[in-house]
């Protein structure tokens, strides 16, 4: 059982499937899918070490679902699944509701 423990303000993302669909309706082939940008928080961090010696608390926690961008971060596969190790500062936004 293999897990990954991030460092510092390290977030483990696990991205979202692409759409298969358009809004329209028309189903779009593999090639035409475009690599998703947002995922869920499966796990963070303990947080960024400030200089005096203190943790800043991260302001993701998991299950939050994310909005990273398209090249950020760094894939990696745990249990034969794509995550992505991201920083907490390359994450654009938080998706509430």
């Amino acid at each position: 059982m293999s897990t990954v423990r991030p460092l510092e303000d390290r977030i483990v993302v696990k991205p979202l499937d692409p759409e298969t669909k358009t809004a329209s309706g028309i189903f779009l082939p593999e090639s035409a899918k475009e690599k998703p940008m947002q995922g869920k928080v499966v796990t963070v961090g303990p947080g960024k070490l400030l200089e005096n010696g203190t943790r800043l608390t991260p302001t993701v926690k998991k299950g939050d679902t994310v909005v990273y961008g398209k090249y950020s971060g760094t894939e990696i596969e745990i249990k034969s699944v794509t995550h992505l190790i991201i920083r907490e500062s390359e994450l654009l936004g938080v998706i509430d509701g």
